[in-house]
């Protein structure tokens, strides 16, 4: 049953998809529709109109098995080996600039988003007890 939970919540991320690029398409924005799809969806989060346990399963599985998405594209970059010749030192610290730019972004995030959360929940508990 819970195979089942995760397809359909899987389809409901792609129906956001979906409607993104149509919106995209439409009003011919210069945003790809996927974005234009997340921002839905994450619109619709915020607002409470689509339930967070409606897509949660299905995003975890899909988080879990994310570096195998990027696999495909990792490989289709060896293809081209000759656009990179010559430029690989430069490439390297790129990469690990990039990286360490991403790691430390995403470590203040987390970390401001769950001082944020404990507070909120110390704040209600300290409602809750007056």
């Amino acid at each position: 049953m819970k195979f089942v939970i995760v397809i359909l919540q899987i389809a409901l991320l792609y129906v956001f998809y979906f409607i993104g690029n149509c919106l995209q398409n439409v009003l011919h924005l210069p945003i790809p529709g996927s974005i234009l799809g997340m921002i839905l969806l994450f619109l619709l989060l915020c607002f409470k109109i689509v339930p967070l346990k409606s897509i949660e399963t299905g995003s975890q599985f899909l988080l879990a098995y994310l570096p195998v998405f990027f696999i495909p594209a990792t490989t289709g970059v060896m293809n081209y080996y000759h656009f990179f010749m010559g430029s690989g030192v430069i490439l390297f610290f790129i990469t690990i600039l990039s990286t360490l730019m991403v790691m430390v972004f995403s470590g203040l995030t987390t970390h401001y988003l769950s001082k944020r959360k404990s507070d909120h929940q110390a704040e209600r508990k300290e409602d809750k007890a007056c």
